[in-house]
């Protein structure tokens, strides 16, 4: 209760500081600056695919030839959960979490589905990192000293999580965190929870073993965020305020950076528009102009993201129809 309430409390924290930034700065001089890209929010949104793509090319390569499903259904799941961590509460999580579910309903194994997201996700916080170092070289092309020092700070946290998290895969943790959990239970049926962690540590192993894959896995997932400063030079041309490619990639590398520091906030709600009027006074944007940006961003989120939550409760609710078929065609035989 206590998690559940903490969630609410960091929502309407974000959506006071957004409110706070555009009350401040003008509703109204936001909503101009926002309304000259008028149908280009349209071929931003449809911009957006090309890094989605290039993220499932990433997480194909973690599968093996033996449990590899088609790459349709990988560009699927990896937009619904997107679409999970972009409008939903879910800490970032919850979208990894439905999309090892949804490639586990349709024939790879669940332990494979699970090792792949798991690292997956370690890859691309890896590669954002590196992502970031690149913008803060920008950063100090520009002469913004101060600026470094803090994103430095924040990228060097980043760095001990990902490597605790890493150690924390090569030493076994679902199996460990099984153990606790049947030691806290005292239930017997809780030791099949045991078997199964060790299955899925066992198919984190292989996949770490694979070398070649991981590397280059690496690399679609480092292209990924690259292709993403498209999003961000194609918004601000629509925006009526062009900016050149590599202020483009200052803004992108430095404001992903922003927001998952913020991964709490569902959304990064306000923490993501403080960010970018920050990081756009670095090149000259002004303040109006920055919230329109990151308000571009949202209006993607929700064009392809509504959709995708759509799609994904359709696909749920496909899934326990045929469970509940099923049981009750079981039942009738057994008559």
């Amino acid at each position: 209760m206590k998690v559940k309430n903490s969630g609410y409390l960091l929502f309407f924290g974000g959506l006071a500081l957004f409110t706070l930034l555009i009350g401040y700065y003008g509703l109204s001089e936001v909503a101009a600056a926002l309304a000259v890209a008028g149908w280009g929010l349209v071929w931003v949104t449809l911009f957006h695919l090309v890094p989605l793509i290039v993220d499932a090319l990433g997480w194909q390569c973690l599968l093996s030839d033996d449990h590899r499903p088609s790459f349709t259904l990988l560009v699927w799941a990896r937009w619904i959960g997107e679409s999970i961590n972009g409008l939903l509460p879910a800490a970032q999580v919850g979208g990894d979490l439905a999309k090892a579910r949804l490639i586990t309903q349709r024939g790879v194994p669940g332990p494979i589905s699970g090792a792949s997201v798991v690292i997956g996700l370690t890859i691309g916080l890896l590669t954002q990192i590196i992502f970031t170092l690149m913008g803060v070289g920008l950063l100090l092309g520009s002469g913004a000293h101060e600026a470094v020092s803090i994103v430095l700070i924040g990228v060097g946290v980043m760095f001990l999580v990902v490597t605790g998290f890493y150690l924390l895969q090569r030493s076994g943790m679902f199996s460990k965190l099984a153990r606790v959990l049947v030691r806290l239970g005292g239930d017997r049926d809780w030791q099949s929870l045991v078997g199964g962690a060790e299955i899925l540590d066992n198919a984190i192993w292989s996949i770490y073993r694979n070398r070649g894959g991981l590397v280059i896995s690496g690399l679609w997932y480092l292209c990924g965020w690259i292709v993403g400063t498209g999003e961000v030079w194609l918004a601000l041309y629509f925006l009526g305020m062009p900016v050149t490619v590599m202020d483009a990639f200052l803004l992108e590398s430095l404001g992903q950076a922003i927001r998952s520091a913020a991964f709490c906030i569902p959304g990064a709600l306000g923490v993501q528009e403080g960010g970018f009027i920050v990081i756009g006074g670095l090149i000259g944007l002004g303040p109006e102009v920055s919230l329109a940006l990151s308000l571009t961003k949202r209006v993607r989120e929700l064009l392809l993201g509504v959709p995708g939550l759509i799609v994904w409760q359709i696909a749920e609710g496909r899934q326990l129809w045929l469970r509940c078929r099923n049981v009750l065609g079981n039942s009738s035989q057994g008559k």
